[in-house]
């Protein structure tokens, strides 16, 4: 199955058009070669009518070209009349989106008022209980027929008053159904998708897109291109737009990294029609880092007027990583085999670095590149090798789009059989004007990331940030992010919308404050249950809304304290991991200059 049109020539799928609102008046059209949209979410009550109006004239003057509002029941669907009515009264005719998950009847009464209804599969009239039994054939048959029941109502209505549909599942809320038959895997979540699509084309519907979206960008990815290959296999009118997004992320530098890996990744890929960032922060920012991750697309993917024909060395639907020797890179330090892909740093960055390391520290250079034994080479042309045992990387000062670059090599490898360890850079080339340190970030994360996700690399050198702690701070944070190595607690929390039950940002820094140096460990952070379970699926603890000013806090998925007042639960939390045997006080400063 294809997902994209190449692996190594960078082209953007071509798609139909869907139109939100009125494209002539303040509206947009979805793919058919438009420019990206960026959209994103206010996070305030939709009760709160002002504060909707607001929130949502903040993220249009943030340059917002689609507003997203959560609508619980119907009766919060019904306020999203006047909502929508003062956003008009303002002079913006930005379309506005109703997030909808467990009601039908709320998605019926929201698409009344708006141009667009996001329903998610995993919830929408499915159940969620996470109750362990098997679906026969025909009872599995009779829940979709179910379903059918609840969904067709609102495609007939869409269709009836020219609205788009968004069919957008997420990893934390598949449904039993669907967890029980496909397990919790990218297949059970393109499968639930096309199930709505089913659905919506039978009534002959087709103003309708997709997002597959994670907190995993691994799964994230794997999920898109599976889902595009999918539509291909489908046929020619099978190609709906896309909306990417990485889900549940969190906030900060660390976020932007694995954002800029699971969307920039399939931006490069050329799969992109409209995009969120979904940070854990005041919405606007969205906007301005959607911006800034867009602006570097053309950057890193400069069309290739000829490539060379050889095999793709990763399966893009099922992490794996590339099998190859182990190897010493240096003196005591080894890469390759099931050693961790270690940080490179150049001899001038050691030279700075070194004298700051204390011992036990977790972030330190582990090599120096100008000390390797590298080979390097250009994957345009042939070049013959002996062993497995010996590093390999692209050279600098080529014409080719690193992640380009970098597959091609893999592929070269493979075509002569061998199983050469890889050095991946984060750049080829360097300009004339270092890089702006939020450009560089962005840059190496795509790059890195990419080629990390797609199972390739053993070591990584990142050059294009100026500064050496920053470089190496860099480095740990994108193979942290990427899922390849533990250095910090990993964090996952959900951007917050009116869903939410407490301050998410102000919980996230409190909780961070206390735990933020425990190694190894993954807290989830999600302000109310819709997808909760699911996220924080391989998270070792979890703090969730479970009800206003109360926390249910979980170990792995499984809740373990209830209706815990919210004053209390940040020392609850520390308490459950204590219990856990994972707490340890913290020591030592990181480097960070």
């Amino acid at each position: 199955m294809n997902y994209c049109a190449s692996p190594f020539r960078h082209a953007r799928r071509e798609t139909r058009p869907v139109i939100i609102g009125e494209p002539e008046n303040g509206g947009v059209t979805v793919g058919s070669g438009k420019p990206v949209v960026r959209q994103s979410m206010i996070t305030c009550s939709t009760l709160d009518t002002n504060a909707c109006i607001e929130q949502s004239m903040a993220l249009v003057d943030a340059g917002c070209q689609i507003v997203r509002i959560t609508a619980q029941t119907k009766r919060y669907a019904a306020n999203l009349e006047p909502i929508v009515a003062g956003i008009r009264a303002r002079g913006s005719n930005v379309p506005v989106v109703a997030d909808i998950h467990f009601k039908p009847d709320a998605a019926l009464e929201a698409v009344k008022w708006c141009e667009m209804v996001r329903v998610n599969p995993g919830n929408y009239a499915d159940s969620k209980k996470f109750n362990i039994r098997e679906y026969s054939d025909n009872e599995y048959a009779s829940e979709l027929n179910r379903i059918e029941e609840e969904f067709g109502p609102l495609v007939e209505e869409c269709k009836t008053r020219n609205r788009a549909l968004r069919i957008g599942t997420n990893h934390g809320s598949l449904s039993d159904r669907i967890m029980n038959r496909y397990g919790d895997t990218p297949l059970g979540m393109v499968e639930r998708a096309l199930e709505f699509a089913h659905i919506a084309r039978d009534r002959d519907f087709h103003n309708f897109k997709f997002s597959m979206k994670s907190s995993n960008p691994k799964v994230m990815i794997e999920c898109y291109r599976l889902l595009a290959a999918r539509l291909a296999k489908l046929g020619s009118d099978w190609n709906y737009p896309l909306h990417l997004g990485v889900t549940e992320a969190g906030d900060g530098e660390d976020r932007r990294i694995k954002r800029a890996i699971g969307i920039g990744s399939l931006l490069c890929d050329g799969l992109r029609d409209t995009i969120r960032d979904s940070l854990t922060e005041d919405s606007p920012n969205d906007i301005a880092v959607c911006n800034d991750l867009l602006a570097q697309i053309s950057e890193l993917t400069d069309p290739v007027a000829e490539v060379p024909d050889v095999p793709l060395a990763y399966d893009p639907f099922d992490y794996a990583r590339r099998s190859t020797p182990e190897i010493e890179l240096t003196d005591g330090v080894k890469c390759g085999g099931e050693q961790p892909i270690r940080v490179v740093v150049t001899s001038a960055a050691w030279d700075k670095l070194v004298p700051r390391i204390q011992p036990g520290d977790d972030v330190k250079p582990e090599a120096v590149y100008e000390e390797l034994n590298v080979m390097e080479v250009d994957p345009r042309e042939a070049f013959s090798i002996n062993c497995d045992t010996q590093l390999v990387t692209v050279k600098d000062d080529i014409d080719l789009p690193t992640i380009i670059a970098f597959r091609l090599l893999a592929g070269r490898l493979k075509a002569l059989g061998r199983a050469n360890p890889i050095l991946l850079k984060d750049c080829l080339s360097f300009g004339d004007t270092p890089l702006e340190p939020n450009i560089a970030l962005l840059r190496a994360a795509v790059v890195i990331g990419s080629l990390l996700c797609d199972g390739i690399g053993d070591a990584i050198l990142i050059r294009g940030e100026s500064g050496a702690g920053q470089s190496l701070r860099l480095a740990y944070n994108i193979l942290q992010a990427a899922g390849c190595r533990s250095f910090k607690t990993d964090f996952v929390a959900c951007p917050s919308c009116g869903r939410t039950l407490f301050d998410l940002q102000e919980v996230t820094a409190r909780i961070k404050a206390r735990t933020e140096h425990l190694k190894g460990v993954k807290i989830a952070i999600m302000g109310c249950i819709v997808n909760g379970p699911g996220e924080m699926a391989d998270a070792d603890f979890g703090y969730v809304g479970g009800a206003p000013n109360k926390i249910n806090l979980y170990v792995g998925r499984e809740p373990v304290r209830f209706n815990i007042p919210e004053a209390e639960a940040v020392e609850s939390l520390v308490d459950l991991i204590r219990e856990h045997d994972k707490w340890v006080e913290p020591t030592g400063e990181p480097i960070s200059a």
